[in-house]
């Protein structure tokens, strides 16, 4: 059976402006600059640049005649040309000055990777097939340096693409060539054809020699650091070894790193905040790139009095004013939701930086306090996504260098004496325990743990393991020196 019945519930949904404010929020420097520049071709009623202030009395005049028409009785004109007060978007007050915007990056043209190594085979004797085959080998190299496609998929390649018909053989001959194309190493299809390259076009003294015989014919062991399965390898005493390995080590793992001239692109952070110490106090300044000068334009404000002072409303005319409405709600929005994504910005960053006030004052790692997004969003009396969107995209130049504003954050844990300390300063005293250990013995993680917590910081072995890995530092083993 069928029954109808009304049902009232509350929710709370998000208008369109707040989405759009949060994702304004969300948008570090570079991209609202883009956001900005599309909001200005989209909607001609908003314009970018200083306004004559002096026209202001023009464009707004205070009549409180008050006009309805039947057919547009959703308009009233008087909204948009009178007010008993100029709009607040035209009376803020600019502080950001041009002198301190963050200036953009030229970037120097010059020739690709690629190209460098195809300029290369000019200089040597092919036929039309070895050509087609090493330009094709070329083409495969990728930014490191390395050809990583196994030769049979390259033969299958240049069948269907380049209709060359060849064999792994001919590849393997032409790969040869490529190998002695500068930078030296390049074109190898792993890390061992690459070093071995680099050593064969090195002067072959003892101790390249030595080197090419482990990269050769123990490379495992070396990877490995099995260094006395190495001296009874080859027979060698430690000092012999120690000269082979800092051959190696002056080797270079990625040859196409080390091309000047690669063109690839360079990510360039625009710190969107600068927090300098003056007079022993901090200071925070927000990048001026966020607070562009925007205005309604005048033309549309005179078109609404054009519409409002003439008898005769045809349909077009009806229609048109629809239209200037739309974008004049659409500009004053943008122009508020800039003012609030400034204000938003700037006070997160604020507490925050009071927050974490002797890291600031100090550079001391050790010194930043346990914080999370809550902390932040309870002080400010925002909600916690708020301080997400700013923390995530963002960036700031200390005295210290320039950091995103998340690394600020971190866990808490309780040490020997019952205090809160952050988990940024277990790992900073992690990576300076293993820094000052003996190389030649490293320190296991059992051993990490035990000191640290001699020094009041009682952490289980497995989470100095996480820790040590989060530092992106190798195990004991690995760090083993001679």
């Amino acid at each position: 059976m069928l029954k109808q019945y009304l049902q009232f519930k509350l929710s709370q949904k998000l208008s369109p402006q707040q989405i759009q404010l949060m994702k304004l929020i969300q948008l570090p420097t570079q991209a609202f600059e883009q956001r900005l520049k599309q909001e200005l071709e989209e909607n001609p009623a908003l314009e970018s640049g200083k306004e004559d202030k002096a026209d202001l009395d023009d464009d707004f005049d205070n009549s409180k005649d008050e006009y309805e028409d039947n057919a547009a009785d959703e308009i009233n004109v008087d909204d948009y040309l009178s007010d008993d007060e100029i709009p607040d978007y035209r009376t803020n007050a600019n502080n950001y000055s041009a002198d301190d915007d963050e200036k953009s990056v030229p970037y120097a043209s010059g020739t690709s990777f690629t190209q460098h190594l195809v300029n290369q085979l000019n200089t040597y004797r092919l036929n039309d097939e070895e050509r087609y085959i090493a330009e094709f080998l070329v083409g495969s190299v990728d930014e490191s340096g390395y050809i990583r496609r196994a030769l049979s998929d390259i033969m299958d390649d240049l069948a269907f693409t380049q209709n060359v018909f060849t064999t792994e053989e001919k590849i393997e001959s032409v790969l040869k060539i490529v190998h002695q194309l500068d930078p030296s190493g390049v074109g190898a299809r792993n890390l061992q054809e690459c070093l071995s390259i680099q050593l064969s076009r090195k002067e072959q003294h003892p101790d390249v020699m030595l080197a090419s015989n482990i990269i050769n014919k123990a490379f495992d062991q070396f990877t490995k650091k099995h260094y006395k399965k190495l001296m009874q390898k080859f027979d060698i005493s430690e000092l012999q070894l120690k000269d082979a390995i800092r051959e190696i080590e002056r080797l270079n793992p990625k040859p196409g790193g080390s091309y000047a001239g690669n063109n690839r692109i360079v990510e360039h952070v625009v710190p969107d905040f600068a927090i300098k110490i003056v007079e022993g106090q901090l200071q925070l300044t927000l990048n001026g790139r966020n607070a562009p000068e925007l205005h309604v334009s005048r033309e549309y404000n005179n078109m609404l009095k054009g519409y409002k002072e003439s008898k005769d409303k045809s349909k077009s005319q009806k229609d048109a004013v629809m239209f200037i409405k739309q974008k004049l709600d659409a500009a004053k929005w943008f122009i508020d939701a800039i003012k609030q994504r400034q204000q938003t910005l700037f006070v997160t960053m604020s507490s925050i930086m009071h927050y974490q006030k002797e890291y600031f004052l100090s550079g001391d790692e050790r010194k930043l306090k346990p914080m999370i997004l809550k902390d932040i969003a309870d002080e400010i009396e925002m909600d916690v996504s708020t301080v997400s969107r700013v923390a995530n995209s963002k960036y700031v130049d200390t005295p210290y260098g320039t950091k995103l504003i998340k690394e600020f954050f971190s866990e808490s844990m309780t040490n020997d004496q019952g205090e809160e300390v952050s988990t940024r300063e277990i790992k900073k005293i992690l990576e300076i325990v293993i820094e000052e250990e003996s190389k030649k013995k490293p320190l296991t993680d059992e051993a990490l743990a035990k000191i640290l917590k001699e020094k009041g910081y009682p952490i289980a072995r497995r989470t100095v393991a996480k820790y040590r890995e989060q530092l992106d530092i190798p195990v004991a083993r690995l760090r083993k020196k001679i």
